[in-house]
């Protein structure tokens, strides 16, 4: 039998991306969503011919066809749907970022494991082919030790400089609180950190954040650079923003022995360039633009991490630690220093 998701909540993520990415992977389908707008509801199933809608997160959880959710919902809600989901005995694929608070972190990864669920975050960047390749290249040793790591992801609009306030359903993209006391940060920031580990294999130890917010007068950014250290020495650099018109999209890997680089990869599409030069191994490859191909794979890994009995690409665990990266990140920012990253063990 197919796979069955619900998904919480209707914003563009889901309507644009997950979705038609249920509706195209291997053996899923899309049963239920949620709104608490039973007309939003209505509509977006109908769209995407789901088989129910619901206005009552109790009923979706109620329902008996739904194997697991995706939850993409405001992020300081992501812990309190998850728990409630995890009780009703559904695996969880929560988007990023998977809190805005550590607390709410740790107890909805020990909530997932107590209750038997598997716990996914929505890290699709790890899906994309050419990342894959790089994790393999600095597995098996061919770049040599690892000494520096650089990962980019912004846009913008030429000329455009002051955002103005959104509206409707996006509103709480400006609401400090909701977002969790960060933006282009909390955008795709948490994206680049995430990609970064899975490729390296490493932790990030320290970060040192500039930002052009997380002050009085404007606690949310539109541009972030930040400092890494991982915990095997390797030093890191991460951009982000939505000032960065013309931009490039990308991710640098350098070793004693070789380097990796890509040119676009770092993108919500599967699309983007390759290229690897090292004393053993020299490639360039490119990759076709495939709107949906990082959240089909990424649908189709989870639903196997269930049948298999085994982790998701990006675990809850996964989730945590870049919440913990965060957070320190935004206290860096706020108070100009180094801040150490800890991590909290479940």
């Amino acid at each position: 039998m197919a796979f069955g998701w619900g998904i919480v909540s209707t914003g563009m993520h889901p309507e644009n991306k997950i979705a038609p990415a249920i509706n195209d992977a291997n053996d899923a389908r899309l049963v239920a969503v949620y709104s608490r707008d039973q007309g939003r509801a209505d509509d977006f199933a109908a769209r995407h011919k789901a088989d129910a809608a619901y206005s009552s997160l109790d009923n979706l959880l109620a329902d008996s066809r739904v194997d697991a959710v995706f939850i993409s919902s405001p992020n300081s809600l992501h812990a309190g749907q998850a728990i409630q989901a995890a009780e009703a005995g559904k695996h969880v694929l929560c988007e990023k970022p998977m809190t805005t608070t550590l607390e709410d972190a740790v107890a909805m990864v020990r909530a997932c494991r107590d209750r038997g669920v598997k716990l996914g975050v929505g890290f699709e960047l790890r899906h994309n082919p050419g990342h894959i390749l790089a994790r393999d290249l600095v597995a098996d040793g061919t770049l040599g030790r690892i000494t520096m790591a650089q990962g980019q992801w912004g846009f913008g609009s030429r000329g455009q400089e002051v955002f103005p306030p959104r509206e409707g359903l996006r509103q709480w993209w400006d609401d400090p609180v909701a977002i969790g006391g960060a933006s282009t940060l909390m955008g795709t920031g948490v994206h680049v950190m995430d990609l970064l580990r899975f490729v390296l294999g490493q932790e990030i130890v320290e970060v040192a954040a500039i930002t052009d917010g997380q002050t009085a007068n404007r606690p949310l950014e539109q541009i972030a650079a930040l400092s890494l250290r991982f915990s095997s020495g390797t030093l890191g650099t991460l951009v982000c923003g939505r000032l960065l018109p013309d931009t490039r999209n990308d991710l640098a890997i350098y070793g004693i022995n070789g380097r990796f680089t890509t040119r676009e990869t770092v993108w919500e599409a599967q699309k983007g360039e390759i290229e690897v030069l090292s004393d053993t191994v020299n490639r360039a490859e490119s990759y076709p633009d495939n709107y949906l191909g990082n959240f089909i794979a990424q649908t189709e890994d989870f639903q196997q991490a269930v049948v298999e009995d085994r982790e998701p690409a990006a675990t809850g665990v996964d989730g945590l630690r870049v919440v913990e990266t965060t957070l320190a990140a935004i206290e860096s920012a706020r108070s100009g220093r180094i801040v150490g990253v800890e991590a909290v063990e479940v």
